[in-house]
């Protein structure tokens, strides 16, 4: 029986190990154009802009502010949405890099926020966005309700989505806007790697990005068994939006990213995930902290779709391979598969410019993604910003108001 069991073993640790290998091949198709000075070079400021918004009016705030270029008129306008919330480490740095774009056409920027003296409103009047707030809820979910309020102040032909902690490189929204302009794309997204902001366990939190996150999206849309949609880009033209209900049919979910790209694959439409990879600031500052966030990335993955979480049981190499050799295999185990994670971990930091976290935390960092697997199977209900969201039982996630 134990024989049997360390078969078993071993093959998922090599199963894994040939996964690892293939994400090794497969990196070389994605490019990041990130430049260093996006996080170390203070932005332009441009003087601040004014802030109005009533709290009582379903919708509040003020119009875009001015564009960064005259643009041309073969170039698309783009307006980026960023919905904010509370401070963030260099989030004027974070702005300002999807505002200094090498693009043709015009771009502006509109931020929101619920409450007129939310600290992330210092970095947006820094960059000149326009700004609109209101306290007014629509839904559950705080960031969508946050977009519906936005939504009348987009002017662009392009909206770009992006999360607040996302930096990108300068020809970001050409790339973008390639993507989108080509036959039956309805809306882009892009891949991303993870960048520590605080502490170790920040670096820790962006392996599990690097490492373990960005070479899944890499093998799923190789393979075809994914169809991302993802928080760090979703752009679509004006009319697309639209045709989808805007933002308010995403009111009451979770994971709001993978239900916009749903609504555009409804339409018969495609969602493209470019090849740039972008960075995803990690500022978690402890353990706790580091297992709450990606216990509710966890769970919600599963809850979206079982299957393909079960399935993903064979990413875990390293694991695998210490049970394989507990139940009696050899040591080789462990060492072909350490080797492949490691060389895969090397070739991601490659890719994307700098390291992550040193090399020789990846086993720990593997381990703790082996068990946050694990716990997501037993989770009904995750934390997301001080508040209970609670699973459905057809697989979808809903929140409970938030509380600001």
């Amino acid at each position: 029986m134990l024989a049997v069991l360390s078969f078993v073993l071993t093959l998922l640790a090599m199963t894994g190990t040939a996964y690892t290998l293939a994400a090794v091949a497969l990196a070389g198709r994605w490019r990041t154009p990130l430049r260093e000075r996006a996080l170390t070079t203070p932005p332009r400021r441009r003087g601040p802009r004014p802030v109005r918004g009533d709290g009582a009016a379903p919708a509040a705030g003020v119009g875009p502010g001015p564009r960064l270029s005259p643009g041309n008129a073969d170039w698309p306008s783009i307006t980026m949405l960023k919905p904010l919330h509370g401070p963030e480490p260099m989030l004027e740095a974070k702005l300002a890099s999807f505002l200094e774009q090498d693009y043709a056409g015009p771009i502006d920027m509109v931020c929101g926020v619920a409450d007129p003296a939310d600290p992330a409103l210092e970095a947006a009047r820094a960059v000149d966005a326009a700004i609109v707030w209101s306290s007014v809820r629509h839904g559950s979910n705080g960031k969508i309700s946050n977009l519906i309020n936005m939504e009348p102040a987009a002017a662009g032909d392009i909206l770009i989505l992006s999360d607040s902690d996302m930096v990108v490189g300068p020809d970001y929204a050409t790339l973008v806007t390639e993507a989108l302009a080509r036959p039956g794309v309805g809306a882009v997204t892009l891949p991303y790697a993870g960048i520590g902001e605080t502490n170790g366990w920040s670096r820790m939190a962006a392996a599990g990005v690097s490492w373990g996150f960005l070479p899944s999206v890499m093998i799923g849309v190789a393979t075809g068994l994914a169809h991302p949609c993802m928080g760090s880009t979703i752009a679509l033209r004006r009319e697309t939006l639209e045709s989808i209900g805007g933002f308010t049919p995403f009111a009451d979910l979770l994971a709001d990213d993978h239900a916009i790209g749903a609504a555009v694959r409804g339409f018969g439409l495609t969602v493209a995930v470019a090849p740039p990879i972008v960075l995803h600031g990690c500022s978690e500052s402890s353990l706790a902290a580091l297992w709450r966030h990606e216990l509710r990335w966890n769970a919600t993955v599963r809850m979206l779709d079982p299957a393909g979480y079960a399935g993903s049981a064979v990413t875990h190499a390293f694991a695998w391979s210490l049970l394989a050799v507990a139940s009696g295999a050899g040591g080789w185990v462990i060492g072909v598969a350490l080797l492949a994670r490691l060389a895969l971990a090397a070739r991601i930091d490659a890719l994307v410019g700098r390291q992550t976290a040193p090399l020789w935390w990846l086993p720990a960092r593997d381990l703790l993604s082996f068990g946050l697997y694990w716990s997501a199977f037993f989770t009904r209900s995750v934390d997301w910003r001080g508040s209970r969201l609670h699973m459905t039982p057809n697989g979808r996630m809903s929140a409970e108001p938030e509380i600001h």
